[in-house]
């Protein structure tokens, strides 16, 4: 199995570490910005990232490819059976997709994306973004994490991987969760982004954002 594109969209990163999780190898082939093989195209014609490619089975977009994971291996199960927890789960996904997917746009588009790719940053809208918006995305998950450590049925589902992806985007961009005001935000984003599934992508991106060999 083939995944196109590259971990700095927390799209891709997500994606890889549910498969991590699930047990499930793929490949990452750089693609994206108009760059990657022809393949990445037919996967995802309208080239965003990931693209997703299994044998003569190519297909596009994140959730549409964790469906597909969880599909062809039950087990370990992600995404809940029970239909409380289940529609849970789709709402942290889209959560983090949307609402939290949308503050990085502003905030780490203008402060990381834009210098790798010669774009001229708007830096006054991500300061405002970090200001007016972020605050209450990590109200929210303050409000929301159990004791568990684990959003739905006290274990690691797709509700924890899609919300600690863009989150670690944001710490990216100098938006991290301060753990004085947000203690629960910041201990469960920190157990998530230690994981297996994430901790060694976190790792090389630092690496590679700051310069330093991977």
């Amino acid at each position: 199995m083939i995944v196109y594109g590259n971990t700095l969209s927390p799209f891709v990163r997500k994606t890889l570490a549910f498969a991590a999780e699930k047990g499930i190898e793929v490949e990452l082939v750089a693609a994206g910005m108009g760059a990657g093989p022809p393949e990445f195209k037919l996967a995802s014609p309208f080239g965003k990232m990931p693209g997703f490619k299994d044998g003569d089975f190519m297909i596009s977009d994140s959730t549409a490819i964790i469906t597909y994971l969880e599909a062809v291996k039950a087990e370990p199960n992600l995404i809940p059976a029970e239909p409380k927890a289940r529609a849970r789960t789709i709402w942290y996904e889209e959560f983090a997709d949307t609402i939290v997917g949308a503050c990085v746009g502003k905030v780490f588009f203008n402060r990381v994306v834009a210098k790798l790719i010669g774009r001229e940053a708007n830096l006054a809208e991500a300061d405002e973004a970090q200001a007016v918006e972020f605050p209450k995305l990590v109200d929210y998950l303050e409000s929301v994490v159990p004791a568990s450590g684990f959003l739905v049925e006290d274990r690691i589902t797709l509700a924890d991987i899609a919300v600690a992806s863009p989150f670690a985007n944001l710490g990216h961009a100098g938006c991290p969760v301060n753990a004085s005001t947000h203690p629960k935000a910041a201990a469960y984003l920190d157990a998530m982004l230690a994981r297996p599934s994430y901790a060694g992508i976190i790792a090389k991106e630092r690496a590679m954002l700051s310069g330093r060999p991977a």
